[in-house]
């Protein structure tokens, strides 16, 4: 799939464009979206969000180029400094992070988040701001031992680790949610696939991570959401496990997927997002069959 075709088609959403299902209403008014995408890892840096240099990363490429495109504007960033100062000026933030991002990183140029600057970033999300987390964010600001941090709160959900990169199935628990329509009742794809627990209570179920038949220990348990939807307060929060290798940002079920997710948390497209996790997949927090 060409780049044009590519990621940040939520924006064609926003501007009202054909190629978009019925029901996702334009914006009301013509002030230009701003994204801001944030990448630092101060755990684990995932090749797709790793820069060269001053050079962009792969996602950050994609990110930026199909948002101006699509009349969106995308700011790819690793400096934490960003949220102590203006947050007005986003409409959403966009995550693929790793670790507590209020720590330095040894040998890297990228300031992190000061205590208060997270603070207002929840806040922020808290009062009305979009937030769309790819793969990797909820491997950040972890929770202690018998709590729930703040964060992940906020998400809906914590990575606990990983097997090997192996086919398996995702099943489409909200079929009507922005993004889903035409995939049917399930789709395959090669990916790095996370095992998650503490989820919401509220969340609304996307995509199930079909367990059956994947190898490693930490997937011989029942299925578990893998995509999903909640409000945080006055804020829209969609998460996505998928994003991990370069041909799946280029995959068109994650274009369709994520295109939704955005379109949904920028408030251009409705979706009821009920919380529905205790009914499909009631054994989510389960870790073992």
């Amino acid at each position: 799939m060409r780049r044009r075709e590519m990621l940040l088609s939520a924006g064609a959403a926003v501007l009202g464009l054909s190629t978009f299902p019925l029901g996702w209403v334009p914006a009301a008014d013509d002030r230009k979206k701003k994204i801001l995408y944030f990448t630092r890892c101060a755990g684990f840096e995932h090749p797709v969000v790793h820069r060269e240099g001053k050079n962009l990363s792969y996602s950050e490429k994609i990110m930026v180029e199909e948002g101006a495109k699509r009349g969106v504007e995308v700011v790819p960033s690793k400096d934490g400094r960003l949220f102590d100062g203006d947050l007005e000026q986003f409409d959403a933030f966009a995550f693929y992070t790793s670790g507590v991002l209020t720590d330095p990183i040894q040998d890297r140029d990228e300031p992190p988040m000061s205590p208060r600057g997270k603070k207002r970033f929840l806040d922020a999300v808290a009062s009305g701001k979009g937030f769309v987390a790819f793969h990797a964010a909820n491997d950040s600001f972890h929770s202690p031992p018998g709590k729930i941090s703040d964060y992940i709160a906020m998400l809906g959900g914590e990575f606990v680790t990983h097997g090997q990169q192996q086919k398996a199935r995702m099943r489409i628990a909200s079929p009507k949610f922005p993004g889903v329509q035409g995939l049917g009742d399930s789709f395959e794809m090669l990916e790095e696939w996370y095992a998650l627990n503490n989820f919401a209570k509220d969340l609304h179920v996307i995509l199930v991570q079909e367990t059956a038949g994947m190898k490693d220990d930490c997937y011989q348990r029942p299925p578990f959401p893998a995509t999903w939807a909640r409000r945080h307060g006055k804020g829209r929060v969609f998460y996505t496990s998928l994003g991990h290798r370069e041909d799946v940002w280029t995959s068109p079920i994650f274009d369709q997927i994520v295109s939704g997710g955005f379109a949904w948390v920028l408030g251009h497209a409705q979706a009821d997002v009920t919380p529905n996790v205790r009914k499909v997949t009631p054994k989510a927090n389960q870790m073992h069959n």
